[in-house]
């Protein structure tokens, strides 16, 4: 019995370290200048000092030792954002890391990640402000859902893979532009994502319009053409 129990624990901690040692390479890519203050998937701002980044599918508070592969430089970053969102990219740094890789001049990097602490997946404040809304830890949501087949124009702000966050910016943003709110659920790399879409314009101009009025706060804003999703 306790041959077993041994053996038990030597596939348990070796299951562990295999889980704990993920290693992906690819390319590393960095925030533009103009993210600054923007509120990441994990509810965290973005912060050009800090030593964070962006990945598709890591939790929120992984630590990953980034290595650049052209000249070996390594910085180790947390996890609190999701992207990147273009093929062949495996992570998004912020600029400090970027710069402690010395990559900061050429835009993309081959790099090597290895995850040091797989976290627990959550952030590290119990609570903080979004648009002016305060979350906390435990929130509760009522809403309707029913699939729609939109017509027109809309002004999608973002994309997200955490539904959490997704509802929280949802209700934000529905009280705060007075505008019906359209989620396009998506698949990509065999990930789902929800694309958060504001509004049924009549026209591509009235889309415009609203798209300016709220682009300083949401940069990437884009319009859609529902008939074409």
């Amino acid at each position: 019995m306790n041959f077993i129990k041994s053996c038990l624990a030597i596939v348990i901690a070796l299951l562990g370290t295999i889980s704990y040692a993920q290693v992906q390479t690819g390319k590393a890519s960095f925030y533009a200048d103009k993210f600054e203050g923007t509120i990441t998937s994990s509810g965290e701002k973005y912060k050009h000092s800090k030593l964070t980044a962006a990945h598709k599918t890591l939790p929120f508070g992984t630590k990953v030792r980034v290595t650049n592969l052209a000249n070996n430089k390594t910085v180790e970053v947390v996890i609190n954002d999701r992207g990147p969102y273009v093929d062949g990219r495996i992570i998004d740094l912020s600029r400090a890391a970027a710069e402690a890789l010395g990559f900061e001049n050429y835009g993309l990097a081959d790099v090597k990640l290895e995850v040091t602490d797989p976290g627990d997946g959550k952030v590290s404040e119990m609570g903080r402000t979004i648009d002016q809304v305060s979350v906390d830890e435990k929130e509760f949501y009522e809403f309707e859902i029913k699939r729609s087949k939109p017509k027109g124009f809309g002004v999608q702000v973002g994309t997200y893979e955490e539904l959490v966050n997704l509802m929280r910016l949802s209700d934000n943003l529905k009280n705060s532009y007075k505008k019906e709110v359209t989620v396009q659920v998506k698949v990509i790399n065999g990930v789902k994502y929800y694309g958060l879409i504001l509004g049924h314009f009549s026209s591509r101009v009235k889309a415009e319009q609203f798209r300016e009025e709220i682009r300083e706060k949401f940069p990437d804003v884009f319009i859609v053409e529902y008939d074409r999703l």
